[in-house]
C-alpha cells in the first residue's frame, strides 16, 4: 500500500493536476467516477507499472523475512551411567555455575569398588615393605654363605699345604670331604645371591608394576564414583528439572532436564531469506530487526555470515532414492549480530523477529570506472531501501495491536 501511494504521487497525481488545471476538466463534470479510467488511464497504468517495479526492486535488493529467530543451544542433563537418584540439589528452575552438583546417584556399588581399590594399593605397599625386608635378609644370607665358604676354603688350603709338605700326614679322605664342603658352600653362595636378586627384582620391578596397576584401578574406581555426581558443565540456568530422589535415570532414555548456557540466544540472530536472495545477501550488509518480545524497538544489526547450503537439500544415504518433488523449498540462512553488543540483551531467547537487510552500493558508486547512468541506478537502489525501512517501522508499530487485538486469543 505504501508503495502504491508513493507511485501514485508520481503518476496519478500529476496526471490529475494536468487534466484539472491545464485542460480545465472538472471533477463531477468531465472527470466522473465512470470516466476516471479513461481520463487518468496513463497515470493509472504508469502507477501500476511503477508500483510493481518498485516492489520488485525493494524486495530483491533489500530483502525482508519474518522467518527470523534467536536460536539458542540447550544441553541435556543426563548421567553417564544408569542408576537410582539419591539426592537432588536444584529445583525446577534455578541458575547454576560450572561444576555445581545437580543431582547424585546411589553410589554404594562404586564406593565399595573404590574402597577395594584403595585396599589393593595398601596391600601392594605392605608387600613392598616385606619385599625390602626380604632383600635385607637375602643380603645377610649371602654374607653368611660367603663366610662359611671362606672358612671351608681356608681349612682345605691348610690341609692341602700340610699334605704337600708331609705326604701322608693328612688323610686323603679328609681333603676330599673338605673339597666337597667348599663346593657346597659355593653353591650356597650362588643360591643366596639368586634369592637376593629375586627379592631385589620384586622390589624394583614386580611390586611397582603391581602398585601402578592398583593405582590405575583406583583411578578408574574414582572415575566411576565421580560419575554418580552429575554436575553442570557450564554456567547457565536449569529449566524443567523434574527429577526426584528414587527415580531411575538412563542416559539412553530421556534427559533429566535442560541446561541453558549463560548468554545463549543473545549474541546473534538467524534469519531465513528466500532463495532468490542468494546473489544479494553478503556478509557486511546492514540490517534491522523488530522482535515480538521487544515491541516498538528497531535493533540495528549486521550480517556476519551467510550459509552456503540450503538445509532442505540435504539427505542421508540409505535404501531409498531421493525424490526432488517431495522436497520443500528451503531458505538461505543468514547470521546477524547487533551493532550494539547489548542490542539483544532485552530480547527473550527464542523470540521470533522481522528482519530487513539493506544493500549498499557506496563502493561501486565511488568507483572511477562507474558511469553516470550506473551511478543513478545504484543511487536509486540504495534510496528505495528507505521505503522498506518505513515498512519495518510500521510493522513494529502495529505488532502489539496485531498480536493482542487482531489475533485470536
Amino acid at each position: 500500500m505504501l508503495e502504491l501511494l508513493l507511485c501514485s504521487m508520481l503518476t496519478v497525481l500529476p496526471d490529475y493536476l494536468y487534466r484539472r488545471y491545464v485542460q480545465g476538466k472538472r471533477i463531477g463534470k468531465e472527470i466522473t467516477l465512470f470516466s476516471v479510467w479513461f481520463e487518468l488511464r496513463w497515470g493509472i497504468t504508469a502507477c501500476l507499472m511503477l508500483t510493481i517495479s518498485l516492489i520488485t526492486l525493494i524486495f530483491y535488493f533489500h530483502p525482508s523475512t519474518t522467518s527470523a529467530m534467536l536460536f539458542f543451544r540447550t544441553i541435556p542433563i543426563a548421567p553417564e551411567t544408569v542408576g537410582r537418584v539419591a539426592e537432588v540439589n536444584v529445583g525446577y528452575s534455578a541458575p547454576v555455575t560450572k561444576g555445581t552438583v545437580l543431582f547424585r546417584l546411589d553410589s554404594a556399588k562404586q564406593e565399595a569398588a573404590l574402597e577395594a581399590a584403595r585396599r589393593k594399593v595398601a596391600e601392594v605397599d605392605a608387600d613392598l615393605v616385606a619385599a625390602k625386608a626380604d632383600v635385607v635378609k637375602a643380603e645377610a644370607q649371602v654374607g653368611q654363605a660367603q663366610s662359611d665358604y671362606q672358612q671351608a676354603k681356608d681349612e682345605l688350603d691348610v690341609k692341602t699345604e700340610l699334605q704337600r709338605r708331609n705326604p701322608g700326614i693328612v688323610p686323603q679322605r679328609d681333603i676330599e670331604k673338605l673339597q666337597v664342603a667348599v663346593n657346597g658352600r659355593q653353591a650356597a653362595i650362588d643360591a643366596a645371591v639368586a634369592t637376593k636378586q629375586a627379592a631385589e627384582a620384586r622390589v624394583t620391578t614386580s611390586l611397582p608394576a603391581d602398585r601402578a596397576s592398583a593405582e590405575a584401578a583406583l583411578a578408574q574406581a574414582q572415575v566411576e564414583y565421580d560419575k554418580t555426581f552429575v554436575r553442570a558443565g557450564v554456567d547457565g540456568r536449569v529449566e524443567q528439572f523434574l527429577l526426584r530422589p528414587g527415580d531411575i535415570v538412563n542416559p539412553l532414555m530421556r534427559p533429566a532436564g535442560i541446561l541453558i548456557p549463560a548468554g545463549s540466544g543473545q549474541r546473534g540472530l538467524q534469519a531465513g531469506f528466500g532463495q532468490i536472495e542468494a546473489q544479494v545477501l553478503r556478509p557486511g550488509m546492514v540490517a534491522e530487526a523488530a522482535c515480538t518480545s521487544l515491541p516498538w524497538t528497531i535493533i540495528p544489526m549486521v550480517v556476519v555470515n551467510v550459509q552456503d547450503y540450503i538445509a532442505a537439500g540435504q539427505f542421508r544415504g540409505g535404501e531409498q532414492l531421493v525424490d526432488a518433488s517431495a522436497a520443500r523449498p528451503g531458505t538461505i540462512l543468514a547470521f546477524l549480530e547487533p551493532l550494539d553488543p547489548n542490542g539483544l540483551a532485552d530480547v527473550t531467547a527464542g523470540s521470533s523477529c522481522i528482519v530487513n537487510a539493506y544493500t549498499s552500493n557506496h563502493e561501486e558508486i565511488a568507483a572511477k570506472d562507474t558511469t553516470t547512468s550506473q551511478r543513478i541506478v545504484l543511487h536509486t537502489i540504495d534510496a528505495v531501501g528507505l521505503v522498506h525501512a518505513m515498512l519495518l517501522r510500521i510493522q513494529a508499530l502495529l505488532m502489539p495491536i496485531k498480536t493482542l487485538v487482531l489475533s485470536s486469543h
